[in-house]
């Protein structure tokens, strides 16, 4: 069996879609959620389906005694970034090369780096005219959305677009994609 654990800051809506994804494959398992943001939703969430989680500091995300051992200690085959807004320490990136994936917002190399998240990135793509925005899921190494790109998948910006209806144009891709990449990727390791 896989084990995989997923990082989160917010909401958790990309986290609960692969959840229960995955509830219906035995050969996978989400083993926990981990959150650095103590009154995220994402916690109730993983309650609902009765998946531990782990929050935790900023001082104990840098310290590679405390959370690399932590996921080596519970097995850990595969990471998952569902919404997590912080760069992965080295250490992680170094103990589990390819083995780290994230989704980001937007059609990738563009609209992405540091503080590209949320609806920073909708409105920069509307902002610039943008005709087609979508997603990227990439691998995650020691730098902001520079990964070895797995998959893309695009939608159009409207002329009526706003933030957020484009927002959520692409969680739709994000919901339809996301799950059966992971499980791509993960059959190829």
């Amino acid at each position: 069996m896989k084990k995989i654990v997923i990082f989160a800051s917010g909401s958790g809506s990309n986290a609960e879609n692969i959840i229960q994804y995955f509830s219906q494959k035995p050969e996978f398992c989400i083993k926990k959620i981990y959150c650095n943001v103590p009154d995220a939703y994402v916690l109730e969430r993983a309650k609902k389906y009765h998946v531990p989680t782990c929050v935790f500091t900023r001082e104990e995300f840098r310290n590679p005694d405390k959370l690399l051992h932590q996921l080596q200690a519970e097995e850990t085959d595969f990471i998952v970034l569902a919404g997590f807004l912080w760069l992965l320490p080295t250490c992680i990136t170094t103990a589990y090369p390819n083995r780290i994936i994230n989704i980001h917002p937007a059609l990738l190399p563009a609209y992405g780096g540091k503080g590209m998240y949320g609806h920073h990135v909708h409105e920069a793509v509307i902002a610039a005219g943008e005709k087609e925005s979508g997603i990227t899921i990439h691998y995650v190494n020691e730098h902001y959305d520079s990964g070895a790109i797995i998959f893309q998948a695009s939608c159009p910006v409207l002329p009526t677009d706003t933030p957020d209806t484009l927002a959520a144009r692409v969680h739709e891709l994000e919901y339809a994609h996301f799950p059966r990449v992971i499980e791509e990727t993960l059959r190829t390791k």
